[in-house]
């Protein structure tokens, strides 16, 4: 399965996900750190962007941190 690092900004004025060329991800989502609703955005985001269903992304590194460790 592949990995992608991404790196998000929460309470962004605009939703939008930006590729750095290198295989890194920037996701900008409107969404507020509390409660998950960050990473729940940020999983929809990213399985609309790679095509893929919600349910096979995963995060496996830093749940709780602004760069992350995708798995789909």
């Amino acid at each position: 399965m592949p990995r992608i690092n991404v790196r998000v900004t929460p309470r962004a004025r605009v939703q939008k996900i930006i590729d750095d060329g290198c295989g890194n991800l920037h996701v900008y989502t409107n969404a507020v750190p509390v409660d998950g609703d960050a990473n729940a955005s940020v999983i929809k985001m990213l399985a609309h962007h790679l095509d893929v269903p919600k349910s096979q992304i995963k995060i496996i590194r830093g749940e709780t941190s602004r760069d992350k460790v995708v798995e789909y």
